[in-house]
């Protein structure tokens, strides 16, 4: 099964961007998922293609239309893919969800511009808001490729050694251990003794104690989330 994702946007052109390399560009070639910029300017019925308009109430900036860009919501179809908004006010990505999104047929990803998207169209055509971080993007976009990307390397069959998406960050709720390799010294510095003891009983005791330690120092959050 392909991974379908349709991107609707005010500028088709960004993608599939880095997408298109290396791992994700490599997949993309071969058919392990595909990727369809949508313009929602096509969807506009004014000579000068206008999406947006002033926010009701008054205020800054501008509001992309309801009218607009349900057609080009519904141009797509419901194939029943989940239909995505990058917003910084959505749920926070998790990896829980990317792995929720890979196990699927695909994604609509709308990617939001100006002041913000009229809520009615939000609402009636069940948009699900997605937040890649506590910050503001000039626009929807640069989120969606990030999305894409932590889903693509996911994929089956994408990343040469499955193990190498199973042992990470976020997987086990935990940030992952410290990595070494040679050199074994570098600057006065070596390589912790137990990682060339060749006892892998030790070595996976010293990496879960070295995750934990690190999620402790950083990501305190990420802990609090496991406890009971």
């Amino acid at each position: 099964m392909t991974f379908r994702a349709t991107i609707l946007t005010l500028y088709p052109e960004m993608f599939p961007g880095f997408l298109g390399q290396s791992l994700s560009g490599k997949a993309l070639e071969r058919g392990a998922w595909a990727i369809e910029p949508v313009q929602i300017r096509d969807f506009a019925t004014d000579r000068h293609r206008s999406v947006d308009d002033t926010p009701s109430g008054g205020g800054a900036g501008m509001v992309l239309r309801a009218d607009i860009l349900a057609k080009a919501i519904d141009s797509v179809g419901d194939d029943q893919r989940p239909r995505l908004l990058m917003s910084p006010r959505g749920k926070p990505l998790t990896q829980k969800r990317v792995r929720e999104l890979a196990d699927g047929p695909g994604a609509v990803i709308v990617c939001g511009r100006f002041e913000g998207v009229d809520q009615r169209v939000i609402d009636a055509r069940h948009l699900e808001e997605v937040s890649i971080g506590d910050y503001i993007l000039s626009g929807g976009e640069p989120a969606a490729m990030i999305l894409l990307d932590a889903i693509v390397r996911v994929l089956p069959g994408v990343m040469g050694n499955e193990q190498s998406g199973v042992h990470e960050s976020f997987e086990s709720g935990l940030l992952e251990h410290p990595h070494y390799t040679r050199p074994p010294v570098f600057e006065g510095r070596e390589i912790p003794e137990v990682l060339t003891s060749g006892n892998h009983a030790k070595i996976e005791k010293w990496r879960q104690e070295q995750a934990l330690k690190l999620t402790a120092e950083r990501r305190p959050d990420l802990l609090d989330k496991k406890r009971p």
